[in-house]
């Protein structure tokens, strides 16, 4: 019964995200906002990564079943709210209240499953539970747009309070009930300062580049506070009897090389999330939908990696099945970086699959290591730890990689696309200067016209016969180097996998006793 309540909330939790996502256009078309639109996301981002680690730390305190209820609940709310949203703020400040819900949910269902089993049944679970993840990104585009088309967006987020029921209804029933004995202690001033360090940093990573210069005074600002927040936060965390993320963690080298393994496969996977559609269809020409096939590959093969990892991590050895992965991922993203405008959508679905395997073997062991080498009583908090690097490592790949391209193209363009510009006539003027001004402030947003072969067909002869190919040519350049770096992160984490230390699993499986206990 708990099982498969974990199983439907943790489903229809990762599949929000790709749903919305889908809906979004038909949302801005009713309640306009359109320069708001990527604050749905962000919004939902910034208070699912930051309640992570404090909800982790809560299950430790007062026990799984409140924390995990109370955060279904919390989210179903949240939808609730957003189905009924008559303008874009109130939509995003609900997405926001939804994302703490969201952040709740996900790492307690790792933390539930590490509770009820352990060694090779926990490896086997966990991997079965990651790969829902892959699951919700295949099925979720096609669901929301099912849902937008037969009802309305609404039904996107109301969609979520039946099956929230069920999974509420199954996990308050199968979840036994426990709180840690004596009296429990809240760690206030750490939540405080985490909460404003590490939104700050997700902030200043959201907006910098973009809305506003990284020497401007507003990111500026945004870093110094938070990381004066940060360094209070780890002044509070020293001295404090129930810490959120006890500083005592990161002596562990377990602890502190699992986590930044993760953090860095994180930023590396964006290479291939984010940038591989942007090839296929900027430079290849494919639509949309045939780039989200050509990614098919790359999740249906992390499922069944991730699925296969789990039975048989107990045998091969945690740094074998991990070594193995990051060497197939870096493989993957070296056969990107040699892409060109002739590649294939078989060659490019190839490539993508080689990562997923390599993601499929890594993922599911980074909370696996966790939880089978510390005790029951801090499983919550490093379980959580894991789920918050890994997000942060995300909107770091998000940052770097987007940097990186801008930079390189940026360049490139000036290099070779000015002396084309100085060869417009003179009516075309405002257009030379808008092309120039958006070359050194956003050359990403320059690509979206490689994008739609209408706005291609609306440029001059001169623009479309010379500006285009250099166009194309500057967005491979980049992308090869965006695709190098991402091999660069993963093989940092290849050269830390050693240094883990040797990570027994246990073929042991826990009694009934013991899950009641440690609930």
């Amino acid at each position: 019964m708990l099982l498969a309540g974990l199983f439907i909330a943790m489903l229809f939790g990762a599949l929000d995200g790709t749903i919305v996502g889908t809906a979004m256009p038909r949302i801005v078309g009713e309640l306009g906002g359109l320069g708001l639109m990527a604050w749905l996301t962000t919004s939902y981002m910034l208070t699912s990564t930051v309640i992570v680690p404090i909800a982790g730390k809560l299950s430790d305190l007062v026990g799984r079943k409140i924390v995990y209820v109370s955060g279904l609940l919390i989210f179903m709310v949240g939808s609730a709210l957003c189905g009924i949203a008559q303008g874009m703020n109130e939509l995003i400040i609900y997405r926001a209240f939804q994302g703490i819900g969201g952040g709740i949910m996900m790492p307690l269902a790792f933390i539930i499953v590490g509770d009820m089993f352990q060694g090779a049944q926990r490896a086997k679970w966990q991997g079965i539970f990651g790969s829902l993840y892959g699951v919700a990104s295949i099925i979720g585009p096609q669901a929301g747009g099912w849902i937008v088309d037969s009802w309305n967006w609404r039904w996107v987020f109301y969609i979520n309070l039946p099956v929230g029921i069920v999974a509420t209804f199954l996990i308050a029933l199968g979840l036994p009930k426990h709180r840690k004995a004596g009296k429990v202690i809240f760690d206030i001033p750490g939540i405080i300062t985490m909460v404003v360090g590490v939104v700050g940093i997700l902030l200043a990573l959201t907006f910098g580049g973009k809305d506003y210069a990284w020497n401007s005074w507003q990111i500026i600002g945004i870093l110094f506070i938070s990381t004066m927040a940060l360094i209070a936060f780890v002044w509070i965390e020293n001295k404090a009897v129930e810490p959120i993320l006890p500083i005592s963690l990161f002596k562990s080298k377990i602890f502190t090389v699992t986590n930044l393994i993760g953090f860095l496969v994180s930023i590396g996977m964006f290479g291939a999330m984010m940038f591989v559609p942007l090839f296929m269809q900027g430079i290849v020409g494919v639509s949309a939908s045939a780039s989200g096939t050509i990614m098919m590959p790359m999740t249906v093969t992390m499922i069944i990696a991730s699925i296969i990892s789990g039975l048989f991590i107990h045998k091969t050895g945690v740094r074998v099945q991990m070594t193995a992965g990051l060497i197939l991922m870096a493989a993957g993203f070296i056969f990107l970086s040699v892409m060109g405008m002739n590649t294939t959508k078989l060659a490019a679905s190839l490539y993508s699959l080689i990562i997923g395997i390599g993601l499929g073997l890594i993922m599911p062991s980074l909370t696996l290591v966790l939880q089978e080498s510390f005790p029951d009583s801090e499983l919550g908090v490093v379980t959580s730890s894991s789920t918050f690097f890994r997000q942060i490592g995300g909107t770091f790949g998000m940052t770097i990689l987007g940097a990186v391209m801008n930079q390189r193209s940026g360049q490139y363009l000036i290099d070779h696309l000015y002396p084309v510009l100085d060869q417009l006539p003179k009516d075309a003027e405002p257009l030379k200067y808008q092309i120039i001004s958006e070359i050194n402030n956003d050359p990403q947003s320059l690509f979206s016209a490689l994008l739609s072969p209408e706005a291609i067909g609306k440029l001059p002869n001169l623009m479309t016969d010379k500006m285009v190919p250099i166009m194309k040519a500057s967005l491979v350049d980049s992308l090869h180097l965006v695709f190098i770096c991402s091999v660069g992160f993963i093989l940092l984490g290849l050269i830390l996998v050693p240094y883990m230390g040797k990570i027994q699993i246990s073929t042991q499986v826990k009694s009934k006793n013991k899950v009641q206990q440690v609930h």
